[in-house]
């Protein structure tokens, strides 16, 4: 009998014909038909998504706020109520745990998402850091369903379902709201390069809020999508995906996001967990940049695939790829890879090491795809 953790919307997936897969312990929908184009609805219509695997933490307490400035390198105590922040959590020698949207609920209050593969280890982590503190961290996984509808339909669909003030819900914003007659939260931020909101639910209120989006969306040209496609479309937008383009062996600034640790912090005097380390990573950085993160585009048919190695013209190993798939959109193949810092600049031929062929590929500035506005 499988082990794997069922989302509230499981039986849905299934009378949906999707193709399921096992992800971080999770039976998710991988698929319903075409992966390509449930990404393509995504860019040109919408898209609607399950993420109840996603591992939702709260913090919560009058010293809530100050605990998270030590626990993340983010300056989270700054944040504003109703406001949501891109962070990270690092270990003691600066190495990425894993990357988080936190959301201030009140002041007193927040709510830290994590990814699938490393919600225990952050909730760990969390009630680990948290001694000390008048604050109290709660697993809430089992609280919340978490429901996705992206695209550049996104806010006719859920304006037919909701008389929250849409418009008025800024990027990287949550506000309490009802969906469906349900009580939700409402949050502007996602994981496409799509506008669009995620909607985090009592998982007994999932299905109907599914169904009532499906509706509002019948003519708007929303289709239910699997995580391949929204891989894809991440790595178009460029965004990092945990164990690939981060990892326990890369601190922020070796990722290129070494703008999301705040050593600026009024808080717990300046002081927080991989301070020191990650003030020595922000030197090297500056000093003796290490391997670049970029872009690469081949005009041929072979995809680079995460852990292929880059190589100069001249054949010597440069980099690896960490991520790569075709692109629907670009109607290329492309790739995300660290690559030495002498051969990261735009416009630079190198080539992927494709079983042993060269494949000449170009570097380009990330991201590959950025929408409209």
């Amino acid at each position: 009998m499988s082990s794997l953790r069922l989302t509230a919307l499981d039986a849905l997936h299934r009378r949906l014909g999707a193709t399921m897969t096992d992800f971080a312990g999770w039976d998710m929908p991988l698929r319903y038909g075409s992966e390509r184009e449930e990404h393509l609805a995504v860019r040109t219509k919408a898209g609607l998504f399950d993420l109840s695997h996603m591992g939702e933490i709260t913090v919560t307490g009058p010293q809530a706020g100050e605990m998270l400035d030590h626990a993340l390198v983010g300056f989270v105590s700054a944040l504003g109520v109703l406001r949501a922040r891109y962070t990270m959590i690092c270990a003691e020698d600066g190495g990425i745990l894993d990357d988080l949207i936190v959301y201030r609920l009140r002041e007193d209050a927040f709510l830290v998402v994590a990814n699938a593969s490393n919600a225990q280890l952050v909730l760990d982590e969390l009630i680990a850091r948290a001694k000390g503190y008048d604050a109290v961290v709660t697993d809430d996984r089992d609280t919340y369903a978490l429901i996705a509808v992206q695209g550049p339909e996104a806010t006719g669909i859920l304006a037919a379902t909701t008389e929250a003030d849409l418009p008025g819900l800024k990027y990287y914003a949550i506000l309490p709201a009802q969906v469906a007659g349900r009580d939700v939260l409402l949050a502007r931020t996602g994981y496409t390069g799509e506008d669009g909101f995620e909607i985090f639910c009592n998982p007994g209120d999932a299905e109907q809020i599914w169904n009532a989006l499906t509706e509002a969306g019948a003519d708007r040209g929303l289709v239910p999508c699997g995580l391949s496609c929204r891989d894809t479309l991440r790595l178009e937008a460029g965004m990092p995906l945990y164990g690939h383009e981060l990892s326990t062996e890369l601190t922020p600034f070796d990722a290129g996001l070494g703008r999301v640790v705040r050593f600026d912090k009024t808080t717990n005097e300046g002081a927080f967990v991989g301070r020191k380390a990650l003030e020595k990573a922000a030197a090297e950085a500056e000093a003796n940049p290490p391997r670049v993160l970029v872009g690469l585009v081949s005009e041929g048919k072979r995809v680079p695939r995460a852990e292929y190695t880059v190589v100069s013209t001249e054949g010597e190993p440069i980099g690896r790829i960490t991520s790569g798939a075709p692109s629907p959109t670009l109607g290329k193949p492309i790739a995300i890879a660290y690559v030495d810092a002498a051969h990261a600049a735009p416009g630079t031929t190198v080539a992927v090491d494709v079983r042993g062929k060269h494949e000449p590929v170009r570097v380009v500035a990330l991201p590959f795809y950025k929408r409209a506005r």
